[in-house]
């Protein structure tokens, strides 16, 4: 097959923000549309590479966190784009009998996840809504693999900044949350209104308004919001690269150059 044919049928002329983070990570499943969008973020704001890779650092820190602390099934959603140290991949690593459901609305997504996961049984990636918690639960794929009697680490990392208020973000993660058991855990990072200089965050958001998720960037209090009835993890919501760091962490710039913070919470 060509190098586009597999995507066949899918609207691949228009920028999604999956495969431009795809784009950012170096990663190779993206098209012209998301190319040329992403240059235009690049050009607003040059740390934008970093700050996927800095993101994608945090998602395994917290993955790699939760395992240690006796979780061994994951929901990631708004996942993206497969590459390098996908969840199911550092959750396997440590322990093999992890299960992870991926969650995207983008087809490309959950079509190259798809093929990615082929021959795993304790992995699947559907495409599904996020913004519809309850049908996302439901739905005959998830409950073939988690088992939502037992914890279940959430994953909600650099997606919720592209739900708008109008479909009410704070809403889906309080059904998530009223659905998973005690002991369960929320791994989130957002975008911070005050974390990127105002002309920057403005034309990325305008760059970003052409994508079928705008989104937009929240208060540090609307972000703390986010774990209500969750127990935060220590060090508590902050910068992603001060998330329990390590040598994977990026160094040698200011954590706030991300303009993301972070945080864990334990379901009580």
């Amino acid at each position: 097959m060509g190098s586009d044919e597999w995507a066949h049928g899918m609207d691949i002329e228009a920028p999604s923000s999956a495969r431009m983070y795809d784009y950012y990570l170096g990663g190779s499943h993206n098209f012209t549309a998301d190319r040329e969008a992403a240059a235009k973020v690049i050009a607003a704001m040059p740390a934008a590479p970093r700050i996927a890779r800095a993101n994608r650092a945090f998602l395994h820190r917290s993955v790699r966190y939760m395992l240690a602390h006796g979780i061994r099934q994951f929901l990631d959603l708004g996942s993206g784009i497969p590459t390098v140290g996908n969840v199911h991949e550092v959750a396997q690593r440590v322990a093999p009998e992890s299960r992870v459901v991926y969650v995207d609305i983008d087809p490309v997504a959950v079509t190259l996840a798809g093929r990615l996961l082929d021959g795993d049984d304790r992995a699947v990636a559907m495409r599904a809504d996020l913004r519809q918690p309850r049908e996302v639960l439901q739905r005959p794929e998830l409950r073939t693999v988690l088992d939502l009697t037992r914890p279940v680490g959430v994953l909600l990392v650099s997606v919720l900044h592209f739900v708008p208020d109008a479909d009410d973000p704070h809403g889906v993660v309080a059904v998530l949350r009223d659905s998973v058991v005690p002991g369960s855990y929320l791994a989130l990072s957002h975008g911070l209104d005050t974390g990127f200089v105002s002309e920057e965050a403005a034309a990325v958001q305008g760059v970003y308004r052409s994508t079928p998720t705008p989104g937009g960037l929240r208060t540090g209090q609307q972000i703390a919001a986010f774990f209500d009835g969750f127990e935060l993890v220590d060090p508590g919501i902050v910068w992603l690269d001060q998330w329990r760091p390590d040598q994977e962490a990026t160094t040698g710039r200011q954590p706030a150059e991300t303009g993301i913070v972070a945080g864990v919470g334990l379901r009580g």
